[in-house]
């Protein structure tokens, strides 16, 4: 395979602080790479490297392969409000659109539509202002895989995808040809698109082939066999140290070499590997008592304008129980917290009816979606002034006038969650709580949770996370409804997927059982009962028309006539499927 990219001697650092120093790495095409490393380390700097938006500090070099495609995909899409969704695309995607003839530009636009409508975006039109914080990264992604680069670099691909959105990105790069290098928290999102993990860690690069749990296991072989090595040294500098303090006359006619090796012996021999990791202890220790009764929700109902986003909710919340809440994007998930949490007032706007009523004993910790506020300037110890809680999420002594602000993405949740447990809350609401978050932090955050004595809601789109954590699931369908299911997500997702099957079987058997039924009320004219079987004739051979079609549109092989003439009959078989359909249902019912 040929080297698709090259990296050679690249640094970073910000003021005293060094990212990365003098790396190196390949990757070749067709490699799906994830890059893991613990917050504020440099991913995303390595990431817009890369990508041209920033520059190594010690020059270096980012090769690419002659004349490959690139398509970079950010954490935060920039985009103009006042634009329609379509009109964003395509004023955004000058740089593959602009050499286009007519023909190819069709294509384009095709493909574009194509993705909204699979993303869920029925609305092209839709200006960019009224979207969700995840139907903005649906349009990012959409942007980028209309593109058909030959690599893709994506920082936080899934981060607020609800989990269709994930499942169908995941899917589309599991089966592309593209060569890809992203940051990912998503574990499952991982093992299922890469085949290689990159680490970053103290500043220099390792590269494991295989899936996550290879990477952990291999990992830690490094961490041990450097340990080891360490050991080693140790002894080497115990016996060089004796040589160091040996009789002032023996020690004249040492040689200069000797002393010079002797310190950089003592300099490794004090480098033992010991990975920092987050300490929860002390936030888990304490917790505020929670009586029986937690939050009752009676016929909730709510509408912004003309959509219902909770319609007739009635449930009583219990002492321990984990419910996670999933559904796609703009369904309500975030608006159904604020109603339950009271963070909904009347002069806002929206129509509330039903009772919300809150246990005396109730103490909510709401960990929001949007992040912390804070002030301009404001520093990380004027934020928490506990300087041996900080200490134990890793922010040490020399990050402690850091502002908020010069934080990492992931660095500013992990101070954000410890302002939230230090008040010791009995009923946690978490909203999008892995976002930004490094994989070791979600790992520790998942085991904290596991423990934790109180009532847990988490809105999330990480199916690992909810596997590991929640008892059953409130689903958000749309239109206000929302249902209650018992069991994990993976659980749901089967459930989901062998109750499709039996509709889609029912569906297969339903014009034979539908005949019985019409015979048993009179009988069809002979006229009629020739039209019934001809149309039971004629409905699965349109249906494998309209299968043919879909798959000759979404291929990308069709010559610009023959897209044409694809998508004139792909528009004329769905009015025939709807007039065959109706016809046939009015035979079934007579």
């Amino acid at each position: 395979m040929p080297s698709y990219l090259q990296i050679e001697n690249i640094s970073k650092s910000y003021g005293p602080k060094v990212l990365f120093e003098h790396i190196d790495f390949n990757i070749n095409e067709g490699d799906k790479v994830a890059l893991i490393a613990p917050n504020g380390t440099g991913k995303t700097s390595l990431l817009r490297i890369l990508a041209g938006k920033d520059g190594s500090d010690s020059g270096g070099k980012v090769l690419f392969l002659k004349d490959i495609r690139i398509a970079f995909l950010e954490q935060e899409y920039a985009h103009d409000p006042e634009k329609g969704i379509f009109r964003q695309i395509m004023d955004s995607s000058t740089q593959w659109t602009e050499h286009l003839d007519q023909d190819h530009l069709w294509q384009y636009e095709l493909r574009v539509h194509q993705l909204l409508t699979q993303f869920g975006l029925t609305d092209p039109d839709k200006r960019m202002k009224d979207l969700s914080g995840g139907e903005v990264k649906r349009v990012a992604l959409t942007q980028m895989l209309a593109s058909e680069a030959d690599f893709y670099i994506m920082d936080e691909p899934t981060n607020h995808l609800d989990i269709d959105a994930i499942e169908f990105l995941e899917n589309h790069l599991k089966h592309s040809r593209c060569t890809l290098f992203m940051v990912t928290h998503d574990r499952y999102f991982l093992d299922r698109v890469c085949n290689t993990v990159m680490e970053m860690d103290r500043g220099s690069i390792y590269i494991y082939k295989g899936d996550y749990m290879n990477f952990l296991e291999k990992r830690q072989e490094r961490i041990d066999n450097y340990n080891a090595e360490t050991e080693k040294v140790r002894n080497l500098y115990r016996r060089e140290l004796e040589w160091m303090h040996a009789s002032p006359c023996a020690r004249t006619g040492k040689a200069k070499y000797r002393k010079q090796a002797f310190w950089d012996i003592k300099e490794r021999a004090d480098d033992s590997y010991v990975q920092k990791k987050v300490d929860m202890s002390e936030t888990q220790a304490k917790s505020t008592y929670l009586g029986n009764k937690v939050i009752n929700c009676k016929d909730v109902c709510f509408w912004w304008e003309q959509k219902c986003y909770l319609s007739h909710f009635t449930y009583n919340f219990q002492r321990y129980e984990r419910v996670g809440i999933v559904g796609r994007n703009a369904a309500g998930k975030t608006t159904f917290l604020n109603l339950i949490t009271g963070g909904y007032k009347p002069e806002l706007g929206g129509t509330f009816t039903g009772v919300i009523d809150r246990g005396e004993s109730l103490k909510i910790g709401y960990y929001h979606q949007a992040g912390m506020q804070f002030k301009p300037g404001q520093t990380v110890l004027e934020t928490v002034s506990d300087l041996h809680l900080l200490n134990r999420f890793l922010f040490p002594h020399d990050m402690l006038q850091n502002p908020v602000e010069r934080l990492s993405g992931g660095e500013r949740r992990r101070l954000y969650l410890l302002t939230i447990l230090m008040q010791q809350p009995n009923f946690l609401i978490l909203d999008e709580p892995t976002n930004d978050l490094d994989i070791v932090t979600l790992e520790i955050l998942e085991e904290y949770l596991m423990e934790f004595k109180g009532s847990l809601l988490i809105v999330s789109h990480d199916r690992h996370f909810l596997d590991r954590l929640v008892d059953h699931l409130f689903v958000f369908c749309g239109d206000g409804v929302v249902k209650d299911f018992v069991g994990n997500y993976t659980e749901y997702r089967t459930f989901i997927k062998d109750y499709e099957a039996e509709q889609k079987s029912a569906q297969k058997t339903a014009p034979v059982q539908a005949k019985v039924k019409t015979e048993a009320k009179r009988k069809l004219s002979f006229k009629e009962q020739q039209e019934l079987k001809a149309l039971e004739a004629l409905l699965p051979e349109l249906e494998a028309e309209k299968a043919r079609l879909e798959a000759q549109l979404s291929g990308g092989t069709l010559k610009a006539d023959e897209l044409q003439a694809a998508s004139t009959r792909y528009g004329q078989l769905q009015e025939e499927l709807d007039a065959a359909e109706m016809r046939w249902l009015e035979l079934s019912e007579v």
